[in-house]
């Protein structure tokens, strides 16, 4: 009799802390399901606001430049008159902006029949930071079948060149982005094509000076949820290259869906495998210019707050189980 008793309670037991088990994995689990919600939530809140701000800063950046060289090509506007007008107007705004590599002024051909029939004075930058005049039209470098010099007869804005390399041996030399910029005379016959060039050095730079800025400010930084808030920002050109980044963070971008979106101007989020590294990529246009802002996060220090707060739910369960099972023994007993 006390047998079958002993063995009716401890079925007992089992049932209770069964059911008990039961109720607090149901229990937990909801928890961490609306937990898991709220950070996702929170994740691409943060970072997609991470990625706006960022935008934001560098197209400022970027309009200061524009603003900086729409200067000096209204003075070359001014001063069409004679080749050597133009090499001063070129000359005279160029030491006010000293992140602008070089200055030029690509003519039709045979505009000033004494230059011949290229014509592209180019005001740059020296090693030893002072600018002078360089002629770089000519046969071997036709600016007239160059991509950005096509472009121009067809607006009457100004607007930024894909990246390209450009080479002649000397300093001049580098890999360069040209905001270029049209100038039309009274007729509306295209007289020439301006620029500024830019290296992409410098817009590396002010890229990791706005990510800095980005990573010490209190207030986006008040939360951190465990995490290390380990990312970083590149800039995709309309063709899907990774045209500044990081020194060894360079990312592609070659999924033709995520391309498209980009493309049209849009935002989003997609993961990828970056340096060996699974993780999340949130993009959002440029304004003003045809490129997006990616700002890179690993997706392990996105899930540290996941991590941290299933392993204590999964003790809470253990705990609890543990409590039910000493109470339940001593109630028997």
């Amino acid at each position: 009799m006390k047998q079958t008793s002993k063995t009716t309670a401890n079925r007992q037991r089992l049932y209770l802390l069964l059911t008990v088990l039961i109720v607090m994995v149901i229990a937990v689990g909801l928890a961490f399901w609306a937990f898991f919600k709220a950070m996702n939530a929170e994740t691409n809140v943060r970072y997609s606001g991470l990625q706006s701000i960022i935008s934001a800063q560098l197209a400022k950046t970027i309009r200061g430049m524009e603003l900086s060289a729409a200067n000096v090509f209204n003075n070359v506007e001014r001063h069409l008159d004679t080749p050597d007008h133009v090499v001063e107007a070129l000359e005279s705004e160029s030491d006010l902006n000293m992140d602008v590599r070089g200055y030029f002024a690509a003519f039709e051909p045979d505009y000033f029949k004494e230059k011949g029939r290229w014509y592209e004075p180019y005001v740059h930058q020296t090693p030893d930071s002072k600018f002078e005049m360089t002629q770089v039209g000519s046969a071997r470098h036709d600016y007239t079948k160059s991509e950005w010099y096509i472009h121009a007869k067809d607006t009457n804005g100004g607007f930024w060149s894909e990246p390209y390399y450009y080479y002649d041996g000397t300093n001049i030399s580098g890999h360069y982005c040209t905001y270029v910029k049209p100038i039309f005379d009274a007729n509306g016959h295209l007289v020439c094509v301006c620029g500024a060039d830019v290296t992409l050095d410098w817009l590396s730079k002010e890229l990791q000076k706005i990510d800095e800025a980005c990573h010490n400010e209190q207030q986006m930084n008040k939360y951190h949820l465990w995490r290390d808030f380990d990312f970083y920002t590149v800039v995709i050109g309309s063709d899907g290259s990774c045209i500044v980044h990081p020194e060894g963070k360079n990312m592609p971008v070659k999924d033709e869906d995520v391309l498209k979106e980009m493309q049209a101007r849009n935002t989003g989020a997609f993961e990828k495998i970056v340096d060996g590294k699974p993780s999340w990529v949130f993009y959002g246009p440029i304004e003003g210019i045809d490129w997006s802002v990616a700002v890179v996060a690993s997706k392990a220090d996105i899930r540290k707050p996941y991590y941290y707060v299933g392993g204590a739910l999964i003790l809470i369960i253990v705990i609890g189980m543990i409590i039910v099972w000493i109470v339940s023994r001593r109630i028997r007993e």
